[in-house]
């Protein structure tokens, strides 16, 4: 019977970490999408990359202009009905055009994405919240300090060789090499501005984890350990 007993609640432990990766997984991702939408509608960021990067001597274009450019791309990513890609001042070759729609398409799954994991996560914070569980939210500040982390090193060290991988991984030709001759959008967005929206994204998400840690150890550590002294008291 005590063995019965004993295998019973070594498959709830198991059930029980499991369901706490799973949730800490799908926390992640969506503090990770959350951060990369909103870097993507902060449109402020750009504006003033516009003066840091000199775009308008890149590009030889009134910042209004460029502005004007930036807002839609940005609001054609996010647009889930189907239309063609037209900038309203400047010229896009047919693979430039393809590459955004490509762009696109990954932004609306992103999307689906981060709706799920919300939704996945709100529901599983729900049950630990009834357990009275919240070790969690440690181990997802954690995931959201040390890979960002990791991945800002990686960025600083060699972003050229990043940038490259990223698209070969998401993309399967080479439309994303642009020609400015034929595609002058190219000229309003820089590699350094990439450069810069990726590490903002990963600030972000260090900012979110350290944010989570201090929520933890003020109001959760206490009733972790008196909750861990209870069970095993019981047992």
């Amino acid at each position: 019977m005590s063995k019965k007993i004993s295998l019973r609640k070594g498959k709830m432990i198991q059930i029980n970490a499991i369901f706490q990766l799973l949730l800490v997984i799908f926390l992640s991702v969506t503090v990770f999408g959350s951060m990369i939408k909103f870097t993507l509608n902060f449109k402020v960021w750009y504006y003033t990359e516009i003066y840091y990067l000199g775009i308008e001597k890149q590009s030889n274009l009134e910042k209004e202009e460029i502005m004007k450019n930036y807002n839609y791309v940005i609001d054609y990513l996010q647009n889930k009905e189907k239309e063609d890609f037209n900038l309203p001042s400047l010229p896009s070759s047919e693979n430039g055009k393809i590459h955004f729609k490509e762009v696109k398409n990954i932004f609306l799954i992103l999307e689906r994405i981060l709706w799920t994991t919300l939704t996945l996560s709100i529901f599983g914070i729900y049950i630990q919240c009834k357990k009275k569980e919240f070790n969690f939210i440690k181990q997802v500040s954690n995931m959201l300090c040390i890979t960002p982390s990791i991945l800002i090193l990686i960025f600083i060290i060699n972003f050229d060789t990043s940038f490259t991988i990223f698209h070969k991984i998401f993309f399967r030709n080479e439309y994303w090499i642009f020609n400015p001759n034929t595609d002058p959008i190219i000229r309003l967005l820089p590699q350094e501005f990439f450069l810069h929206s990726a590490l903002m994204i990963l600030i972000l998400c260090i900012m979110s984890g350290v944010l989570l840690r201090i929520i933890y150890e003020k109001n959760f550590k206490i009733d972790n350990r008196v909750i861990k002294k209870h069970s095993n008291l019981c047992s």
